[in-house]
């Protein structure tokens, strides 16, 4: 019997979104490559490409088709709403939820949706999440690894992060530019390329040293990109917690056993880091991922890079589809 596949990491926009980019006059602005397609720039370096089917949901089908992959769960990448002010980011956050709520009632079978809520207004972070998770049936939510350089951690977050605790729910992380050295980032697209991970890397372990794993433990965390330097750094944090009585102040474990509890998607494409996330979190921690239709990512490649694992049948389909049934709300 053929696997039902799920894809929980890829990004879908509207061109309302992309004009309200382009409208912002803040950091981000259009442009255009060395080969004349669009792009979304930061501070006038290259943040990343427009692709057709970022906003052609036919083509997102037709593509999901080839590739062998039943189930996408939509959501809003980077700089997700944060690059509005906080008085302007619920009104953002609602138009997309809706909008993604439309897709998945125009293909119930095959769309499923994380919201964007807007964290930096407490009051409407809390009504958006409620509206999107209860009314609109969404199935989790993505949020940012800094919220326009403001980290996680910062108490302004508390009260979504316990309300999202009570709820167990299924957050992404997804990367953003680190909020330092961006200036050492324009060369060569780094700051996608390298400096994405690495500020997921930062993000999930300022969060366990400050105790947000031991202090939320039913949020569902699905980490992007493979968990970024998180698998080969583990034990280097946990000598970070051996050594430092700082790192041992909010939690009782060792860092990496808190990080074995998260789950981690499969945007690496490479079944040797694949078979690493698997021997150390198991496969029933590992959702598969695609990051379409961004040029780093590969459709293609998300599945053919699990079945060809050389791990039991019943672990490869926990991580094309069975995993990601056990997270996601409103199924």
């Amino acid at each position: 019997m053929r696997v039902r596949t799920f894809d929980l990491h890829t990004h879908h926009y509207t061109p309302a979104y992309f004009q309200a980019v382009r409208d912002s006059g803040g950091d981000y602005s259009f442009g255009k490559d060395q080969t004349g397609r669009d792009i979304i720039t930061l501070r006038g370096a290259r943040f990343f490409g427009v692709t057709p089917a970022m906003t052609d949901l036919t083509a997102r089908l037709a593509a999901m088709d080839a590739a062998g992959i039943d189930v996408a769960v939509l959501s809003l990448s980077t700089p997700n709403v944060f690059f509005l002010p906080a008085a302007e980011q619920a009104g953002l956050a609602r138009r997309m939820n809706d909008a993604y709520a439309e897709a998945m009632a125009a293909h119930p079978d095959r769309i499923k949706a994380f919201a964007s809520v807007p964290m930096d207004d407490p009051d409407s972070a809390l009504a958006e999440l409620h509206r999107a998770i209860d009314e609109l049936r969404m199935n989790g939510v993505i949020l940012l690894s800094n919220i326009g350089g403001r980290p996680l951690t910062d108490p302004a977050y508390r009260p979504f992060l316990a309300e999202a605790d009570r709820m167990r729910l299924c957050i992404l992380l997804h990367p953003m530019i680190p909020a330092a050295g961006q200036e050492s980032l324009r060369e060569f697209v780094l700051g996608p390329i390298v400096a994405f991970p690495f500020d997921t890397t930062l993000a999930v372990a300022r969060m366990c040293y400050a105790g947000i794993f031991r202090e939320f433990p039913q949020i569902r965390w699905i980490v992007a990109h493979a968990g970024g330097a998180v698998p080969w750094l583990l034990e280097r944090l946990d000598n970070g917690y051996r050594d430092f009585a700082e790192n041992r102040e909010h939690i009782d474990e060792l860092p990496s056993e808190y990080l074995k509890r998260l789950y981690y998607d499969t945007v690496t494409f490479s079944p040797h880091n694949l078979t690493m996330l698997r021997d150390l979190f198991g496969a029933d921690h590992l959702v598969m991922g695609s990051d379409f239709p961004h040029l780093l990512g590969a459709i293609d490649r998300a599945v053919p890079s699990i079945t060809s694992l050389a791990i039991p049948a019943a672990e490869r389909a926990q991580i094309l589809g069975g995993t990601a049934r056990s997270l996601l709300h409103n199924l």
